[in-house]
């Protein structure tokens, strides 16, 4: 780097290390970054007006790390903010899961020097969901690609370096632990966890507001996973979606969890039919809701959703065929469109 970049360089990231200083330790607006400490940074996605998930990245001594690749377009904007902040190359992408605004950015990536990596369990998923990559139909990527240029205008990277149960950088002065403790929001979700700052990453596996998208994972097993989870004893816990927060945020995630296993177990054991239970549905929500730390993640169709799959899992039928509904939000999903928003992410 020569004299003159390296002093724009200095001059342009002093001042934006100056803006972040201002509120260290303070969530950063959507569409922002903050500074959780020295060398971790959390960025705020814009769910609603771009499908954006959450970002964070850690500058080790020699590279940084990032978690989550964001939408191509996510990637992108997420690149800049880290040439920003430091000169220091971008070496390694963490997908903390399969879904498409974590993902759908890796080409990014690598375009810019990193290795995608994930849990085994994301290339599962890929297998299972991303089907046009492996030679067969085409899959959620394609389908994301109608409904999103910058989708359309890149190609679909697995990661590359995968672990079956964690995965360590440690360079003397930092270190950052990928950890799978367990099926939950998929079956391939992974934690970033820095222990001695005591930052936890958790990728949609903990949301803070009304983004739970359940069809890809067990709500059961994420209950369980959430206690391995809070057992770390985080100090910040950074979502996948939603504000930053301490590690409150993972008892309300699993308070939520735990409310609607509770009220759809009532309704299975008194043997309700299934018409009786949706009839008891807006109902049951509106008594949750006076509970603070379980009404940030209600919605009318997302709560509906959440019953529709516990109850799956407790009996093993479906409460109500609705495929048309369920296609028409899994298209929401994958292409990050508000349509679905309010009801998962």
């Amino acid at each position: 780097m020569c004299d003159v970049t390296r002093r724009n360089f200095l001059a342009g990231g002093a001042a934006v290390l100056a803006a972040m200083g201002e509120r260290e330790g303070e969530p950063a607006p959507i569409g922002e970054t903050d500074m959780v400490t020295a060398g971790v940074y959390f960025y705020h996605g814009d769910l609603v007006g771009k499908g954006y998930c959450n970002n964070g990245w850690i500058v080790f001594e020699d590279y940084v790390l990032v978690v989550d690749a964001n939408f191509p377009s996510g990637a992108q904007e997420i690149v800049s903010k880290i040439k920003a902040v430091t000169p220091k190359p971008i070496r390694f992408a963490f997908d903390t899961h399969h879904h498409g605004d974590h993902v759908y950015g890796n080409q990014v990536m690598i375009d810019n020097g990193a290795v995608p990596l994930a849990h085994t369990g994301v290339i599962e998923e890929f297998k299972r969901y991303e089907t046009g990559l492996y030679g067969g139909p085409p899959g959620r990527f394609e389908d994301a690609a109608k409904g999103r240029a910058d989708v359309k205008a890149t190609r679909l990277k697995a990661p590359s370096v995968l672990f079956p149960r964690e995965l360590y950088f440690d360079d003397g002065k930092r270190r950052v632990e990928l950890i799978h403790l367990g099926v939950a929001h998929t079956h391939g979700d992974a934690w970033a966890w820095l222990p001695a700052e005591r930052i936890l990453f958790t990728g949609d596996a903990c949301v803070d507001g009304p983004h739970n998208y359940v069809a890809d994972g067990s709500v059961e097993q994420w209950i369980k996973t959430l206690d391995a989870a809070r057992k770390l004893g985080a100090r910040v816990v950074c979502p996948g979606h939603g504000p930053r927060g301490d590690a409150g945020l993972l008892e309300y995630q699993q308070s939520y969890f735990k409310a609607v296993w509770e009220r759809v177990g009532k309704w299975v054991q008194a043997r309700r039919g299934a018409e009786e239970i949706r009839r008891s549905i807006d109902g049951a929500r509106a008594e949750l809701a006076a509970d603070a730390k379980i009404a940030r993640y209600l919605s009318p169709g997302g709560f509906i959703n959440h019953v529709e799959k516990v109850y799956e899992e407790m009996t093993g039928r479906k409460l109500a065929a609705r495929p048309a509904e369920e296609a028409r939000l899994r298209h929401a999903h994958q292409h990050g469109l508000a349509l679905a928003r309010p009801s998962h992410a």
